[in-house]
């Protein structure tokens, strides 16, 4: 067993990139993400109207690391811009029945209700941010 004093000299150190740590960080942020739709008002008019979008990503970059906590951060970085954008993307079509979805809560958390170019900037802030929690909770190479 190494001494704690090696292991915290060990700049590559990391702990296992624990799922329990993933599922509590995007519960965090999906809670950050709520309550910044929901009290929008009482924000200064930028964060107000960007924080939700960018924690949205954010939240799925460490979604995405806890399901798939082995994947290095380039497959998650990579699958979260994808997802994203996919999301995003998705909105130009505004068939029906999927804006039947989109008119639920859940629906609009999740798909959104119609394209805007600066979600895009948003979704890759926010997955940025998750990128920089998980290189510093995890100490992990960018590879």
């Amino acid at each position: 067993m190494r001494k704690l004093g090696t292991l915290l000299k060990n700049k590559e150190c990391n702990f296992g990139r624990s799922r329990i740590i993933y599922l509590l960080l995007t519960l965090t942020t999906m809670c950050f993400g709520l309550v910044s739709r929901k009290y929008i008002n009482y924000l200064p008019s930028f964060i107000g109207k960007y924080a939700g979008d960018t924690l949205w990503a954010t939240m799925v970059y460490l979604g995405l690391a806890f399901l798939f906590n082995r994947f290095n951060i380039r497959k998650i970085t990579i699958f979260s811009l994808i997802f994203s954008y996919g999301i995003e993307i998705s909105q130009l079509y505004q068939g029906e029945w999927i804006n039947k979805i989109r008119n639920t809560l859940i629906g609009a958390l999740i798909l959104g209700r119609g394209f805007l170019f600066s979600d895009l900037i948003c979704y890759t802030v926010g997955i940025f941010i998750g990128i920089i929690i998980d290189k510093l909770i995890f100490r992990k190479k960018f590879n």
